[in-house]
């Protein structure tokens, strides 16, 4: 794992303690280019700032909180779409105006982890700069504009991070359930046994199929019922090829799961939130509404299908889509059905949480404490490795 990586904090950002994930809790950490100790004076822990920046294929976005008795109260919040994956399915690079556009993101992150006077953060990126012949060259970029220093984490870091984040919102049941995340760049699914409060990974997949990938992988498509038909066929084809060997691994989990009886599912993502935002008949979205809600898996089904054959403008009349969404919410809907072929649950749980709470739980797991110790942080990410 990395070793500790304090940041070098210019003037627009304050001396903030940013970690890495071996060196979470790491004692005395030096930041800023005088030395300066990361915070100046001691802080009662329940008024310390924490928070967390993902930076993923499509969205930015942060979170700052303080802690409040075993959950966090958010104080600051934001995100913006930045496509940081655009145009890299063709390229393999990271293009002038994605990061262009990343970076001016990043700089309201960057005023507002000053503005808030932020104890500890941790910022990471996914699959867009894991993927990028040039995505190491932008991280150096962004910590020389911004101060934020990225940490390109692993697809096996971004499952574990989506789960501990969103996890307390599985159904009550027994037995192994299904936790999926279906972001810009990639889609992780993780097999999951929630038995202990920090549900133990038995296994987990991640495939290079995100809602920017998948669209442009597939390309343009022609303005026709058949060619949408077409297109949204061979999107559920790419996705069903890429989990192959997740589901051979997890038939007889599966199959004594739908002897059971007890299947349960829960998503996080802007395709399940969407969706549910259009089952719910919501004109503008509510993330309070949504949150939470648990979904029958046949009406987003139904409404992923209609979807799928409705015209580019006819997509962006739709409450809740727009333009922002309009081109990128097929490619959701055909993972999302794949993924309910895979684990055929009656009801999806909807999360509208999932890496940066992550983050923010895996910061304040000690309480406050500026140690943590290795075997610790080794229990809190133990899990599976296909």
């Amino acid at each position: 794992m990395a070793q500790p990586d304090p940041v070098a904090a210019p003037s627009a950002v304050p001396a903030v303690r940013e970690v890495l994930p071996e060196a979470l809790f790491a004692a005395d950490e030096a930041v800023g280019q005088g030395g300066a100790r990361a915070w100046h004076k001691p802080v009662p822990f329940h008024r310390q700032a924490y928070a967390a920046i993902d930076l993923g294929t499509n969205n930015c976005r942060l979170l700052i909180a303080r802690p409040a008795g075993g959950h966090f109260v958010v104080i600051d919040a934001f995100s913006r779409v930045v496509r940081l994956g655009e145009g890299l399915a063709q390229s393999g690079r990271l293009s002038d105006a994605a990061m262009d556009r990343a970076l001016a993101a990043l700089h309201v992150c960057a005023e507002k982890l000053r503005k808030r006077n932020v104890h500890l953060a941790r910022s990471v990126a996914t699959e867009a700069c894991r993927r990028a012949s040039n995505g190491a060259e932008f991280i150096e970029r962004v910590h020389r504009e911004t101060g934020i220093r990225l940490n390109i984490i692993t697809a096996q870091e971004e499952a574990r991070l989506a789960v501990l984040g969103c996890h307390i919102l599985l159904e009550h049941g027994d037995g192994p359930a299904m936790i999926f995340d279906i972001g810009g760049g990639s889609t992780e699914m993780v097999l999951v046994d929630p038995a202990d409060p920090v549900p133990r990974i038995l296994d987990w997949q991640s495939v290079p199929w995100g809602v920017v990938s998948l669209t442009e992988g597939v390309g343009p498509i022609a303005d026709s019922l058949a060619a949408r038909a077409a297109a949204y066929a061979d999107m559920r084809a790419r996705v069903a090829d890429g989990f192959a060997p997740f589901i051979e691994r997890i038939a007889p989990t599966r199959a004594h799961a739908l002897a059971e009886g007890a299947i349960r599912l829960l998503g996080t993502s802007g395709t399940v939130t969407t969706l549910a935002s259009l089952h719910l008949g919501l004109p503008q979205y509510d993330r309070r509404a949504v949150d939470g809600l648990i979904v029958p898996t046949t009406a987003m089904r139904g409404i992923s299908q209609r979807l799928a054959h409705l015209s580019p403008a006819e997509r962006i009349a739709v409450p809740c889509i727009g333009r922002e969404r309009s081109d990128l919410v097929v490619a959701g809907c055909a993972i999302l059905e794949t993924i309910f072929d895979i684990w055929p649950a009656d009801r999806l749980g909807i999360a509208d949480r999932g890496i940066r709470e992550g983050i923010l739980r895996s910061l304040m797991a000690t309480g406050g404490d500026a140690v943590r110790s290795r075997e610790a942080l080794r229990q809190l990410n133990s899990g599976a490795t296909p």
